[in-house]
């Protein structure tokens, strides 16, 4: 299968990689505005040829788009309008209902399928591409009724090769959802590494910065390319995920101001029953892996 990648960094980088490595694709076209960037996907042989973006995507199978969301907006629809009839185009940003919205009414709408990969780390560009990045993981496909059906088939059967589980929903639901899950916790880290930087005794606290402060802030180190128009595009719920946070920092901050220990251990349990459901969802996966393994080993 020939694959077009729009986006050759973190995202769109790991999926040439898997996608190579389990033979899903024979040929590999990359494209990026970022002449950095292509060389270095060369170099690192995640693609085989670069090509300008409406020629990569005129005689090709698949084409992913892996972009920050804003320059989604305006590449989606050039995609759209340039492609063969029979190919299938990915959209894997982090908001969809904007960039849903701008191509509802386009003449190859059914060709398309906006996807949300629950998959990454704070590093970015090509090199920061690591294969097996999606094993494990979730993806949310949304509004699937919209998609031509051999179009979506195309897409699952790319996540399952990938070894993701699909979850569908809106382009709404989607949205609300990754504000608290994704979207919020990068927002705090921003938020703490600000906080913290700001203190006066400068580049000295960060001697005494240990393994939990490291992993709580590590997200802050994400590309501003990328956060800040997903926090633009999710504006409404963004705010929304930002006054409930507020609201149990201002609990925190009230129980230890106001010297109320009972109070304060209620919040500290409340908060420490997130264990069972991370570890419910960890054993969950396990089981399914198990379950994966049987099957490929019958």
């Amino acid at each position: 299968m020939r694959i077009t990648v729009i986006g050759l960094g973190l995202i769109g980088g790991s999926v040439a990689k898997d996608l190579r490595r389990v033979k899903f694709a024979h040929h590999l076209v990359g494209v990026d505005v970022d002449q950095r960037h292509t060389r270095e996907a060369l170099q690192l042989s995640i693609v085989d040829e670069i090509l300008p973006m409406k020629e990569a995507v005129m005689n090709t199978d698949l084409v992913i788009i892996a972009i920050p969301v804003d320059k989604t907006l305006e590449v989606l629809p050039q995609v759209l309008s340039a492609i063969n009839e029979g190919t299938t185009v990915i959209d894997m940003g982090s908001t969809k209902r904007m960039i849903v919205e701008n191509v509802k009414n386009h003449p190859r709408r059914r060709n398309y399928i906006p996807a949300h990969p629950m998959s990454g780390t704070e590093f970015s560009g090509p090199e920061a591409a690591i294969e097996r990045l999606f094993e494990g993981k979730i993806v949310i496909i949304c509004d699937h009724q919209e998609t031509g059906p051999q179009h979506l088939a195309l897409a699952e059967k790319m996540f399952h090769i990938l070894r993701m589980e699909i979850a569908y929903m809106t382009s709404d639901e989607q949205d609300h959802s990754t504000a608290f899950i994704s979207h919020l916790p990068h927002a705090a880290a921003f938020a703490l590494a600000n906080a913290v930087q700001s203190k006066e005794e400068g580049d000295i606290i960060f001697d005494l910065a240990s393994g939990g402060f490291r992993s709580t802030v590590r997200l802050a180190k994400s590309s501003v390319s990328m956060w800040q128009p997903i926090f633009l595009q999710n504006s409404d719920y963004m705010v929304e995920s930002l006054n409930v946070y507020l609201k149990h920092l201002e609990e925190f901050r009230d129980s230890i101001k106001n010297n109320n220990p009972d109070h304060l251990e209620k919040l500290i349990l409340s908060a420490n029953r997130i264990k069972g459901i991370l570890d419910g969802e960890s054993a969950s996966l396990v089981k399914e892996e198990e379950r994966n393994v049987k099957l490929y080993t019958k």
